[in-house]
């Protein structure tokens, strides 16, 4: 019992403990820094004055109030300002609950609060603080009760600062979804008058704050973003319209012609008129992950999109044409290329694309690529092939006909699915209306979704398997495809792939990753021939 009132109250079985070790007041000279560090969990409390605090390679500020945590074996360096600084530092010690092997103790407040290494507490800092002054002055008491109730306020005090940071966490992640949610305010109403003072009132938030937040979530102040927003819609209306430049300016929330013009040619380089023209007779394209629908249209690109782990799309036979290194993002070997205009879809945003608008005028396609009539459509516009995109619908749509017949009513009633795999993920790709397989399989050749993909991948692109959720995948067919250099493909000797219904029929079939991952008119021609051979059509 002796033992349990010198270290602190027992605890319940599998509850976390703290026992405070020690507990010391320090004190900087203005101008001076001291190093901090500890074998145990250590806390560092400041008291007064002002200074900043630096651990590795990051530095925070510190004021009266501010809490600092720190891991066993971290150094922290504390330099004072131009009055000094005092504080509590409190070494600790943790116990009662396991961690994990990536050093969290399966409570989630406990897991962030100890990983961010900085705190401020607000109005519960003055009483924090008066806590953290009795703990100090009684570290030296002999007394067992006295020494009992030290450790029980110690722990009290860490309570109170969980409990501070948890609801200071709730208090930022509901701002910050609602900062999400004034983006895509933004984005639905462009053509309105928008204030940032209006937004942030949105948002029940001051105009600094919201500032902030905002360009945490898009990368752009509210006006950059703004702007960024009706010009994107107003490059679309000027590729796919014939509206005057006067009356695209104000869909887009632009009421002065002249103030759009210099908005548009400060974003995109050249005038709307210029823009507009520019979409003729011009065949110097660089368009990443579009190069398909280029080619369908008879229009060879001036590079090609690379990717390390993915390599290049072999199936279109651009042999001479230099490769792209999407991820290394070399603009100068772009720049060297000279394009006269570069083609974007909606995937330029996880590239940083946009970027490219410095070497060349941008082009986006507005459309989702499950829509491949209308995207070819678009790319036949900007580039001056309308016959020859009609002409590659029509292609495409007699091949789609032609195969769903091939395939008849009874290949049609067995079902089929796609899996993406690599080293990191088992992806089954979804339904009817999204994605790169679902439109074509079920919708354009009529064959039949397994129970799973209705379950689990309706209405989305594609969805992670866990291998107890594999074992679920009952489809007659599926077509595979690895990601990267083959990672995965341990996965094919595994129990659970043996025995999968269409593994044991022998009716699983390897295809082409870069020519299935793909919403193009030849990736489409090129899984309708895959599907026919492998279904024995």
């Amino acid at each position: 019992m002796t033992n349990d009132l010198q270290n602190g109250a027992a605890t319940a079985k599998g509850a976390v403990q703290f026992r405070l070790a020690d507990a010391e007041a320090f004190q900087i000279e203005a101008g001076r820094g001291n190093a901090m560090a500890s074998s145990v969990y250590m806390m560092l409390l400041i008291t007064d004055g002002v200074g900043h605090g630096m651990l590795e390679n990051k530095k925070t500020a510190l004021a009266q109030g501010a809490c600092l945590m720190l891991h066993p074996q971290a150094i922290c360096r504390l330099e004072a300002g131009v009055i000094g600084m005092t504080g509590y530092r409190f070494e600790f010690e943790m116990s009662g609950l396991q961690h994990s092997s990536e050093g969290k103790t399966g409570l989630e407040t406990l897991d962030e609060w100890l990983a961010s290494w900085t705190h401020e507490f607000g109005a519960s800092a003055a009483g924090m603080l008066l806590e953290a002054e009795h703990l100090h002055r009684s570290r030296n008491e002999a007394d067992e009760l006295e020494r009992l109730d030290r450790q029980i306020r110690f722990q009290s005090l860490l309570l109170s600062m969980l409990r501070a940071y948890r609801s200071a966490a709730a208090g930022e992640q509901s701002l910050r979804q609602a900062v999400g949610r004034s983006v895509e305010y933004v984005r639905a109403h462009y053509a309105q008058p928008l204030s940032i003072g209006r937004l942030a009132e949105m948002t029940a938030t001051n105009r600094w704050r919201y500032t902030q937040l905002f360009k945490e979530e898009t990368g752009q102040l509210p006006i950059d973003f703004l702007n960024t927003v009706r010009i994107d819609k107003a490059q679309e209306m000027l590729l796919l319209t014939g509206d005057k430049l006067k009356q695209i300016a104000l869909a887009v929330g632009y009421s002065n012609e002249y103030y759009f013009n210099r908005k548009f040619k400060q974003k995109v380089g050249i005038t709307p008129g210029q823009y507009r023209s520019r979409n003729t007779g011009k065949t110097r394209v660089f368009a990443p992950f579009l190069e398909d629908y280029l080619v369908a249209l008879g229009v060879t690109p001036i590079l090609q999109f690379f990717h390390r782990g993915w390599g290049r799309q072999e199936y279109l036979g651009l042999y001479g044409v230099p490769d792209f290194d999407i991820a290394v993002d070399d603009w100068t070997v772009l720049s060297s290329h000279q394009p006269d205009f570069i083609l974007l879809n909606d995937g330029h945003r996880r590239w940083n694309l946009e970027r490219y608008s410095r070497i060349s005028p941008v082009f986006k396609i507005p459309f989702a690529g499950e829509d491949w009539r209308l995207m070819l459509r678009s790319i036949g516009n900007v580039l001056g092939r309308q016959q020859e995109a009609t002409a590659a619908v029509e292609r495409l749509e007699r091949q789609i006909a032609e195969a769903r017949f091939r395939l008849g009513r009874t290949s049609a009633k067995e079902s089929v699915a796609v899996l993406r795999i690599s080293g990191q993920s088992i992806a089954l790709y979804g339904g009817g209306a999204c994605g790169y397989t679902g439109p074509l399989l079920y919708r354009g050749l009529g064959l039949t979704e397994p129970d799973i993909v209705r379950r689990m991948a309706s209405g989305v692109r594609r969805v992670n398997l866990s291998l107890e959720e594999l074992k679920e995948l009952d489809a007659d067919h599926l077509f595979v495809t690895f990601e990267g250099h083959g990672e995965g493909r341990e996965l094919l000797d595994s129990d659970v792939w043996q025995s999968l219904p269409a593994v044991r029929a022998g009716r699983a079939y390897e295809v082409d990753f870069l020519a299935w991952m793909n919403y193009g008119v030849l990736s489409h021609s090129r899984k309708i021939s895959d599907v026919l051979q492998a279904m024995g059509r």
